[in-house]
């Protein structure tokens, strides 16, 4: 009977942790598998971001010139209060049984945890935003063929900063008890120069700038949104855990 060396036993049973990239994907496929078969963040974010535009477009009514000076301001705050209600809902989940700390206990990179929640926080904005979206086009009478084309490219400028930046700071007032309030505080004033430079660049196009024109906008959002990633890959696992 032929035998096994332990040095043969070790290798196909000791099973290689797996790398980076795939942490990433993991914890990413967790939230957005959760999100498929509640629907609760999509649900809830997508229709608050559609009420606040149509009641926008009903109070602020004065025919289509009006309406295209005060789009961009609506269309942006939609979207940030609906990012600020995605991100409580998605990290009560985290919160709830203490399903944070188990993934915080796995032999997961504190990088990677943070990397895949603020890719699943992004896909929700953009989900988001394919609502919000068309829905200020119609309310506020914008030719959407006109331009669309600049208002994708600001909102994939714009959405990885708020995305980043507010997974970094719903770890850090998950445990809180008026984490809610704390995270609305906390939050909004980092988020104001992505919102601002979203705004101004929106504003901008609507006024029939064209897209090369808004090259700083773009700079400055592009500036946040690395700020926010790289520190969020640093500062996550101090903040989740403090």
């Amino acid at each position: 009977m032929q035998s096994v060396t332990p040095t043969a036993v070790d290798a196909t049973s000791v099973a290689r942790p797996p790398g980076w990239s795939r942490q990433v994907m993991l914890v990413l496929h967790k939230d957005l598998l959760i999100e498929v078969r509640s629907g609760e963040v999509l649900t809830t974010s997508a229709f608050f971001a559609l009420l606040v535009v149509i009641t926008a477009s009903l109070s602020f009514y004065g025919g289509p010139v009006t309406k295209q000076l005060v789009a961009s301001g609506v269309l942006w705050l939609s979207i940030a209060f609906a990012t600020v209600l995605a991100l409580s809902r998605t990290w009560q989940r985290e919160r709830d049984e203490g399903a944070l700390d188990g993934l915080l206990s796995s032999p997961v990179s504190r990088s990677a945890v943070f990397a895949g929640k603020a890719l699943g926080v992004w896909v929700f904005i953009l989900v988001v935003e394919a609502v919000v979206l068309p829905a200020t086009a119609l309310f506020f009478s914008l030719d959407l063929s006109k331009f669309g084309v600049g208002l994708l490219l600001i909102s994939l400028f714009a959405t990885p900063g708020l995305a980043a930046t507010g997974t970094l700071f719903g770890a850090m007032t998950v445990r809180t008890r008026a984490r809610d309030l704390i995270l609305a505080v906390v939050l909004f004033p980092l988020l104001s120069p992505t919102l601002l430079a979203a705004v101004v660049a929106t504003r901008e196009l609507l006024n029939q700038a064209e897209v090369v024109e808004l090259v700083d906008y773009f700079k400055l959002m592009a500036v946040f949104d690395l700020t926010f990633v790289t520190g969020g890959l640093a500062l996550f696992g101090s903040l989740s855990e403090g």
